[in-house]
């Protein structure tokens, strides 16, 4: 044999085809059937071209945007101040992408029903393509109902914030043919208590709602700095109060906004977040002056649902690695996925997506409906619950996703790796678990009507004896006010999960509704994943959440 016969040691096989320019809305029935059950069937033409861009050129330009992190250049080469962030070119393709097909701006200039649904499908497409891109898109889209409480900045922005153009010139606003927010209201001292800010706002004329101001403090947490301007709040002489702060002033100069740095993060490496500095910057009140946290409060709740519809992508596409990959890898001679031990650990996981799912486009139609009681009653409560149970799940189920894939679902060539840093942004961003669990029980004892319209949704049991007994164990719980504090967590999962097995129950998959309520209502809800109950039907389950190219 020669030296060249040696070379080549082995034959490459048992590895799986790529999915590389999968249409990510063709390969997932749930998807199709939950976005269409509650109102955004109407989209699915528009839903299809973009699940081929993300599986595709989209999620393409993720590897590329988060290994080719933001870069901040406090300078230019002259020694003047710039305050710029660089973003690699496929940051911009990505932020394109989704402007340009409505994701922060179809539910207000299209209004249709469902229209929220469709844009919450839509971003749970891009989501599972690159997830940093969407915190500019959530702010952007969040931003409206509350610049809309000032008509003066409203008639100014809102053309350009709701523009399906991309612009990323940093210029004044009067120049730009489109426009995105962002949010810096995270102080030092504060953190989640936005109360104990020291911004201090002074007013550049006679003041008041509309009018400019000078903004003097620091945000320690400005997400996308890049934006055009950032919503935030700052104190006055009647309290903490709501302004829209430009990059630029009206004479097109810049505007005393300082970044300071950005940070280092475990994750979402393609967005830019930042520490900055406020030195007399120009800002105009929005909403009535000292009542700054009802006025930001509709944004936070809608940047909380898209926090819901994140960790739900970054679940699904997870779990659309891990099923593709066992679906085609033999260990012992057999196909993973046909192996007992693996199907009731991706039957298991299927589970988990799914239902996270359900509940997520359930408050889409809650949000659809704003002008109807019970669904704002049980978008109140559910904006709390859902971004508690969802964003909590996530780590943990990407993390026994990538365990199906071996070795391979812990290098950095498959998405993987990038999805589990990614999830636990959702869960910490907009108020943490326990800050999340406290609003659940603010709402049920402080606003009338709302643990009313829980029951209401639940009615009783949807026939199912096991949910029934549930439903009411929950009910005397809530009766049981000691200690209802310490016991929020708790008591905020018991309604997500009661929640989430109504919607399965409701949408008559037997097999799925089964399995879901059998396992999570039967006092396994904090075991691992692949702990399902014997008589599951787990090969449809895995059947169902396995992708078929097409």
């Amino acid at each position: 044999m020669n030296a060249s016969q040696h070379a080549e040691t082995h034959e490459v096989f048992n590895q799986v085809p790529p999915l590389d320019g999968a249409n990510l809305y063709r390969v997932d029935l749930p998807l199709q059937e939950w976005s269409k059950r509650f109102g955004g069937g109407w989209a699915e033409q528009r839903l299809d071209v973009y699940g081929g861009l993300a599986g595709g050129e989209l999620m393409a330009a993720g590897f590329l945007a988060n290994e080719n992190k933001p870069v901040f250049k406090s300078h230019d080469r002259y020694g003047h101040r710039a305050d710029l962030v660089e973003f690699h070119p496929a940051y911009h393709q990505l932020m394109s992408a989704a402007i340009e097909h409505g994701l922060p701006s179809m539910p207000w200039t299209d209004p249709r029903a469902g229209a929220q649904v469709a844009r919450a499908a839509m971003s749970y497409l891009h989501s599972q393509a690159e997830a940093g891109s969407g915190c500019p898109l959530t702010m952007t889209f969040a931003s409206v109902p509350a610049l809309k409480l000032q008509a003066d900045v409203a008639e100014k922005w809102l053309p350009k914030i709701l523009s399906t153009r991309y612009d990323p010139r940093n210029l004044p606003i009067e120049q730009k043919t489109g426009a995105t927010i962002g949010m810096a209201m995270t102080e030092k001292q504060g953190g989640t208590d936005v109360r104990a800010n020291t911004t201090r706002a002074y007013p550049v004329g006679l003041g008041g709602p509309g009018q400019a101001y000078e903004l003097v403090g620091h945000k320690w947490f400005c997400s996308a700095p890049m934006c055009d301007a950032f919503l935030t709040l700052a104190y006055t002489t009647k309290g903490l109060t709501c302004f829209l702060l430009p990059r630029h002033r009206p004479d097109g100069t810049r505007n005393e906004l300082y970044i300071q740095r950005l940070k280092n993060k475990l994750g979402n490496w393609s967005n830019a977040s930042s520490e900055v500095e406020f030195r007399g910057a120009l800002a105009w009140m929005v909403g009535e002056e000292g009542r700054g946290v009802p006025t930001i409060i509709e944004m936070v709740a809608l940047t909380r649902f898209d926090c819901m519809i994140g960790s739900s992508a970054l679940m699904r596409q997870a779990l659309t690695q891990a099923a593709h990959h066992c679906a085609h890898r033999q260990v012992g001679g057999r196909v993973l996925s046909e192996q007992p031990l693996m199907q009731n650990v991706l039957a298991d996981l299927a589970l988990e997506s799914e239902a996270a799912l359900a509940l997520t486009m359930r408050m889409g139609k809650a949000l659809d409906n704003p002008h109807d009681e019970q669904e704002d009653k049980f978008a109140r409560l559910v904006t709390a619950v859902g971004k508690y149970w969802i964003c909590k799940r996530a780590p943990a189920m990407i993390n026994e996703a990538a365990e199906c894939m071996g070795g391979a679902g812990y290098v950095e060539d498959t998405i993987l790796p990038r999805l589990y840093r990614e999830a636990p942004v959702n869960s910490t961003w907009e108020g943490s678990g326990n800050v999340q669990c406290l609003d659940v029980l603010r709402a049920l004892s402080k606003e009338p009507g709302v643990l009313d319209a829980l029951f209401h949704e639940l009615g009783d049991g949807h026939g199912d004896a096991r949910l029934k007994v549930h439903i009411a164990k929950l009910q005397a719980d809530f009766r049981d006010t000691a200690d209802i504090q310490y016991r929020a967590r708790q008591l905020t999962e018991d309604v997500a999960l009661a929640l989430q097995a109504k919607l399965l129950l409701e949408a008559g998959n037997a097999v799925v509704a089964d399995a879901f309520i059998a396992s999570r209502l039967g006092g396994q809800g904090g075991r691992v994943y692949g702990t399902l109950p014997r008589g599951v039907n787990v090969e449809a389950l895995v059947a169902r959440s396995t992708p078929h190219l097409i």
